[in-house]
């Protein structure tokens, strides 16, 4: 059993104040009296001790089915909710109540058929539509069982022609009880299901709002990371050329001041164009870091930079049979530019090669050194490498680094264009 049901909390507080006033008004049935007729005699009572009042239990029948009745009315206090066979037997308790009520309850018995409408409401509250149906379909043929069973006590008072007129009352009285079992459970099994829906509605609901906090957090999260590695691929690519420039110039500044002025003057020009990358990273993100350039001239001018600080010459091979995307051109052009910022400050390479080719529904690009290399398994996790791999998955690529002591580091993106033509 559960707790007893709160009437502010009851799911459906009208059902219950319509059943107590059916059980009000069965009670009253018992306290006022029938009206008197005259000339006629009184009608029988349709009930056991009132058709046999000679029996030594009638003396406490009446009170018995005064108490059932309390009994009844409350048991809708506290429903069954969780356990199938506290279930059962609650309603069968119900049954056994309706039964003395109806069978030996005198003046109760009149309006006894509103007990079933109220099992049937319950019913549909503790049970599922299968139950339901089988309690409704067990109060019907319960009330024709007893209406047959007062008919056949009324036999043995009445005339021919009042049992006939009997026999018709009951017809009617049986065809307007069934169709009323029915209206309570179609009517039940609309609210119910209308209750449970806006029940699943409201879930969802929340299940969506929840979803929705989830997929705000997650763009948040992917937006830092984006801004980060905007940072980290523009302003450190500048930083570490702005760097090596001041090195030269300060080695240079005693024995050749001439010269360290020209790498004085580069380096101003690095720090402008940080200070640049800066203020367009906090601003707007820029979206095309290639400024309306070609992926081709993009990586070309890369390289020249690159042989301007580091005096490397890349050796690049470009090779695209058809434009890319706008997206695929800003990764390139990002992985291109972190691998020779790390080339500059890690490799202490004198040869790089870069090669960018398009094949059938793919995109390679290989970038590679003869660096001294490093520990794969040890040495990628820095954001340098973590972002050029997240923007080649991104893409739905692939990524791979092939890299050991003393030998150089290769690292080849795959990226397939057939899904994104």
């Amino acid at each position: 059993m559960s707790r007893p049901i709160q009437i502010k909390k009851h799911p459906f507080p009208s059902l219950l104040y319509l059943e107590w006033t059916l059980l009000a008004i069965t009670a009253l049935t018992a306290v006022i009296p029938p009206p008197l007729r005259r000339f006629r005699p009184k009608p029988p009572e349709l009930s056991i001790c009132g058709a046999f009042p000679d029996l030594s239990v009638c003396s406490i029948l009446p009170e018995l089915s005064i108490y059932s009745l309390i009994i009844f009315a409350l048991m809708g206090l506290r429903l069954p909710r969780s356990n199938q066979t506290t279930k059962v037997i609650y309603t069968a308790i119900e049954i056994l109540l309706i039964l003395i009520i109806g069978l030996f309850g005198e003046r109760f018995a009149r309006l006894f058929p509103f007990l079933y409408i109220i099992l049937v409401t319950r019913s549909c509250l503790i049970f599922q539509l299968n139950g339901r149906l089988f309690v409704t379909a067990l109060s019907f043929a319960l009330f024709l069982v007893t209406t047959q069973l007062k008919y056949q006590l009324f036999n043995f008072q009445a005339s021919p022609q009042a049992q006939e007129r009997y026999r018709f009352l009951i017809l009617n009285s049986s065809l307007v009880f069934g169709l009323s079992l029915v209206f309570v459970l179609l009517m039940m099994n609309a609210v119910l299901s209308e209750r449970q829906s806006r029940e699943k509605l409201a879930l969802a609901n929340e299940k969506l709002r929840q979803y929705a906090m989830q997929i705000e957090n997650q763009a948040t999260l992917e937006e830092r990371n984006r801004i980060a590695r905007e940072i980290h691929d523009s302003l450190g690519h500048s930083l570490t050329a702005l760097n090596l420039q001041l090195e030269t110039a300060l080695k240079l500044w005693q024995s050749n001041p001439g010269k360290a002025e020209t790498f004085l003057a580069t380096a101003k020009e690095l720090g402008s164009k940080a200070l640049k990358d800066v203020r367009q990273s906090v601003s707007t993100m820029r979206s095309n870091p290639l400024q309306e350039q070609s992926l081709e001239d993009a990586i070309a001018s890369l390289s020249e930079n690159f042989h301007r600080f580091n005096g490397i010459l890349p050796i690049y091979q470009i090779n695209l049979e058809y434009s890319l995307p706008p997206e695929i051109n800003t990764a390139i052009y990002r992985i291109t530019q972190e691998s020779l910022t790390n080339i500059s400050k890690y490799a202490y390479a004198t040869e790089v090669k870069l090669e960018l080719t398009t094949t059938k529904g793919n995109l390679r690009l290989i970038i590679q050194d003869n660096g001294k290399g490093f520990d794969v398994g040890q040495n990628t996790t820095g954001f340098g490498l973590h972002s050029m791999r997240d923007r080649t998955l991104a893409l739905g690529g692939k990524f791979n680094i092939n890299s050991a002591l003393s030998s150089g580091c290769k690292i080849t993106v795959n990226i397939p264009l057939t899904r994104l033509t």
